[in-house]
C-alpha cells in the first residue's frame, strides 16, 4: 500500500531546504552503497551542519504530521537525508536494505520515504518508478509532499533529463512490522476519525476496544 501525503513540509521550509542544498556539500551517492552498480546521484555531507539542519527540519515535520504517523506507525526513524539528481542522473531498479544501523541499534526497513523539494516543472524525468507486478507506479509531487511506500518493493528513480530533483529520504521501522495488518489499523482509524461522531458512544467505545487490542497483539513496543 502506498500513501501519498501532501504539504508534509511548508513552502518556508521547502524553501530553506533548497537554501541549505545549494551550499552544502554534496558527495557520491555510492559512499551509503558501495556496491550497487545503478546508483547514480548525490547526497549530502552526513558530516555537516548542513546535513543536521536539513535532517532535524524533515523529521520534525514528518513527525508532526498526523497522516504519517497513523499510516507508519513509527516505531524508528532513519535520519532523513538530502539528495540530488542532475541531469542524466538515475538510481536504477533496486531494493532497499532489510536493516540500517541508526545509532546503537539496527533499523528494520519496513516503510521507505521520499519527500519532493522541488516542484514537479523545474525539472524533467526523475519520477520514483515503484514496481507493482508487470506494472510501475510512478510519483513526482508537488515540493513539501511525501510518499510511503513498502521497503519490499522494487523501485527506482528514473533519469533526470533536464533540471535538477531535490528530495529527502528516510526509512521507518514501524510498530506493526506486517503491513496487511498495519494496513488494518490504518483503515480503522480512518473509520474512527470519519465515523466517530455518528456512532453511539458504545459503539465508539467498542471500536477503540477493537482497535487497542489489535495494536497489543501486532504491535511492537519502542
Amino acid at each position: 500500500m502506498f500513501q501519498e501525503i501532501a504539504d508534509v513540509l511548508t513552502a518556508e521550509e521547502c524553501a530553506r531546504l533548497r537554501d541549505i542544498a545549494k551550499s552544502a556539500r554534496f558527495v557520491d551517492g555510492r559512499i551509503s552503497s558501495p556496491h550497487s552498480q545503478v546508483k547514480d546521484n548525490l547526497q549530502i555531507d552526513s558530516g555537516g551542519e548542513a546535513y543536521a539542519e536539513s535532517s532535524r527540519l524533515v523529521a520534525t515535520a514528518l513527525q508532526r504530521n498526523e497522516t504519517f504517523r497513523n499510516f507508519a506507525y513509527p516505531r524508528i526513524m532513519a535520519p532523513p537525508l538530502l539528495a540530488r539528481y542532475e541531469p542524466a542522473m538515475r538510481y536504477g531498479l533496486h531494493s532497499d536494505a532489510p536493516f540500517m544501523q541508526v545509532g546503537a541499534r539496527p533499523l528494520r526497513s519496513d516503510l521507505s520515504c521520499t519527500v519532493f523539494l522541488g516542484d514537479p516543472d523545474t525539472y524533467e524525468g526523475g519520477e520514483l518508478a515503484i514496481t507493482l507486478g508487470t506494472r510501475q507506479v510512478t510519483f513526482k509531487l508537488p515540493a513539501g509532499s511525501a510518499v510511503l511506500y513498502p521497503s519490499t518493493t522494487l523501485h527506482e528513480v528514473l533519469p533526470v533529463t533536464a533540471g535538477e530533483r531535490l528530495v529527502a529520504i528516510t526509512f521507518i521501522e514501524s510498530q506493526i512490522a506486517d503491513p496487511v495488518f498495519r494496513e488494518l489499523l490504518f483503515q480503522l482509524d480512518e473509520v474512527a476519525a470519519l465515523e466517530g461522531f455518528n456512532m453511539s458512544w458504545e459503539n465508539r467505545t467498542r471500536l477503540q476496544y477493537v482497535r487497542a487490542n489489535l495494536r497489543r497483539i501486532w504491535g511492537e513496543a519502542g
